[in-house]
């Protein structure tokens, strides 16, 4: 009975969504007060009944209803009720159901703390949100819906794909989830500008906690991939640029490149046009990111279908969408022209360059994506594009990013001295060249790509440093410090982030060493400084898995240091197995240790592997997520402070 109610919930929410898209956009194109007022209860009423059809499909899972299609084919009875739970979403109708319910999320918040927000443009706003749930209510009750009954219940399911059998996968998709649909509230935004003809800097401060909203989930989404991948997968790397890592990565450079451009908006009403664009395209990467991931297109693990009729239509919502909203852009590109002039050498130059590097390394991400695809269909050709072209073809970008934002975050508004900024980083420049000197100095190899990574870590780390410091004044010591607002401290612990996870990265692919050997029990062996024991295998019975675990102990001049586990998993109901990688956790380095097959020897497949600074670069993604976070809490970024310095009406572009 829950589960039919849900259906019908999620039909209603349907015919809710079409009456809040079309009538919000008539009364705002007549000043008709009541009917641009009707979005807001509208909003509210969709999320709720979305929210119950999604509660009631969490309900299916958690008490294995075996009369659902999508229950029987992604859980199971013995499974532990986290990873029930998780089943909801870890599909791809359930996961459908999760995206159009935040898509409501994000239009009731909108709804109920977009107070000072102009009344015409709240309403545009509420109303393409609608739209945006229109398209994809549309998309699950015509080609996905998770309500779907079997005549004939089985005895039980076929369980959840193991390797999403995690408490990284559990969180990560609704994360992610949470980030794609924050940047639809950007597009949203940008659209209503445009039917309006309008662009000012107040559009530009309602704009950014959406954005930076979008870009904190994403960050943290990001980062429980990244380590999921590294401990579950068993391979031993954080990033393996596979298509659907590259679906959500693309959106966050976007994302981050609208947050620094729409400051531009915001301060200096300039760059009006490109803030405008980028909002489209980057929500418009999160619709690829969708497509990708449900038509079959790019064979990813990642994957939740291979549906071509499925593709067909997120393609058409990406087409309607993304391609209506840059012809309404074309048709008002007079209306957004900037007002701000600034020399070369400024704070909007710099965030000019930031925006060019961050775009383009989008870009060329996306080429190296799908170039094996296009190369297929057009000249019959399988090529693959793998983790050399894009560390070769992205990386440098990075690296100028790098070099130019401390800089870049210290130059004035309008026009600026570059060496006056210069001369006030010279110590932050000395002190990241002297530790990078020195850890050239002391590491055994000789590769570059670690003293490099730390000299340009150290540089972004305490570029932040002076920055935030150099903004309490000549006078203001500690306690002005204190005081600095949201914003300030935001960006520097963003931008430190960034700073700790490319030295992160940098130091664990120079200094990394691996081993892979035929170990026998009662085998020690050497790697990196450190002794391995193989003492025993042994089978092990989960709770609905069978386990080979290895008892590994490891030392370090003949003292113990831990005692790992990895182990085989065989899931009996799904047929597959998984490899879980045992992880002996420290500040400064991971050890790490993967069991394999046993051979005809008796002895057994071990690869090992020492990885420093490996939680660092984690660590520097929570920086970054936190940061936003400081940021987020600035009351003059909130939708409202934003809306009283603006007249009711906004201000003309013109």
């Amino acid at each position: 009975m829950i589960t039919e109610l849900g259906h019908f919930a999620l039909i209603l929410a349907f015919m809710v969504a079409i009456v809040q898209t079309v009538v919000p956009l008539i009364g705002a194109a007549k000043r008709w007060p009541s009917w641009m007022l009707f979005s807001e209860p509208a909003a509210i009423a969709q999320c709720l009944l979305t929210g119950f059809a999604f509660t009631a499909l969490v309900w299916a899972f958690a008490t294995s209803d075996f009369s659902l299609r999508i229950v029987v084919e992604n859980s199971h009875s013995l499974k532990p009720m986290l990873y029930k739970i998780s089943g909801t979403w870890g599909n791809h109708e359930g996961s459908m159901l999760l995206w159009v319910l935040i898509v409501a999320l994000f239009g009731a918040t909108a709804a109920l703390f977009g107070q000072g927000l102009p009344p015409t443009l709240k309403a545009r706003v509420l109303a393409m949100q609608a739209a945006i749930g229109v398209a994809f209510y549309a998309f699950i009750l015509v080609t996905s819906n998770p309500f779907d009954r079997l005549p004939v219940a089985p005895f039980d399911g076929r369980d959840l794909n193991p390797l999403l059998q995690d408490p990284g996968l559990a969180f990560h998709p609704p994360f992610l989830y949470l980030g794609y649909v924050g940047l639809s509230m950007a597009f949203s935004f940008a659209v209503a500008a445009l039917i309006e003809g309008r662009v000012d800097a107040a559009w530009g401060r309602w704009v950014r906690p959406w954005t930076l909203a979008a870009w904190i989930f994403l960050t943290i989404g990001i980062a429980l991939g990244s380590w999921w991948a590294y401990y579950e997968l068993g391979w031993g790397g954080f990033w393996f640029w596979d298509p659907v890592e590259n679906a959500s990565f693309m959106p966050w450079l976007l994302a981050a490149a609208l947050l620094h451009s729409a400051i531009v908006v915001e301060k200096r009403e300039a760059l009006k046009s490109w803030t405008i664009l980028l909002a489209i395209i980057a929500f418009g990467f999160s619709l690829i990111g969708t497509f990708i991931v449900r038509s079959g297109l790019l064979t990813s693990v990642h994957a939740f279908a291979n549906d071509p009729e499925r593709g067909v239509f997120i393609l058409f919502i990406l087409v309607a969408f993304i391609g209506g909203a840059l012809i309404l852009f074309a048709a008002r590109a007079q209306a957004m022209e900037a007002k701000g002039l600034f020399g070369m050498v400024s704070r909007e130059s710099a965030l000019v360059l930031n925006n060019i590097l961050l775009a383009v390394s989008s870009f060329v991400v996306f080429f190296g994506t799908l170039w094996p695809m296009v190369a297929e269909m057009m000249f019959d050709r399988k090529l693959s594009v793998g983790a050399p072209f894009f560390n070769a073809a992205f990386t440098p970008f990075m690296v100028v990013l790098g070099i130019a934002l401390p800089l870049g975050s210290m130059l004035p508004w309008k026009r600026g001295r570059l060496g006056r900024v210069a001369w006030q980083l010279r110590y932050a420049f000395v002190l990241a060249v002297s530790l990078a000197v020195l850890v050239w100095v002391l590491q055994t190899g000789r590769s570059a790509l670690g003293p490099v990574g730390l000299l340009l870590g150290a540089w972004i780390t305490f570029g932040a440093a002076v920055d935030l410091w150099s903004r309490t004044g000549r006078t203001g010591g500690f306690r002005r410090l204190m005081r600095l607002p949201g914003a300030d401290w935001g960006k520097a612990i963003a931008h430190t982030g960034l700073g700790v996870t490319i030295f992160a990265i940098a130091g664990l692919t120079a200094w990394e060493v691996e081993d892979i050997r035929v170990a026998r029990i009662g085998e020690t062996f050497d790697v990196g400084g450190f002794s391995f024991t193989l003492d025993g295998v042994r089978e092990v019975e989960g709770p609905n898995y069978f386990s080979t675990m290895a008892d590994v102990q490891v030392q370090k001049d003949g003292r113990d240091i831990a005692t790992l586990n990895p182990e085989k998993r065989t899931y009996p109901v799904a047929a597959m197995p998984t490899t879980e990688a045992a992880i002996d956790y420290r500040f400064l380095r991971d050890v790490y240790v993967v069991i394999g097959d046993q051979q005809d020897d008796g002895g057994w497949v071990m690869r090992t592997y020492i990885k420093p600074l490996a939680n660092w670069i984690w660590g520097g993604c929570i920086l970054m997520a936190l940061g936003g976070l400081f940021s987020l809490s600035d009351r003059r970024f909130r939708v409202a402070a934003g809306a009283r310095k603006a007249p009711a009406g906004g201000v003309p572009a013109e």
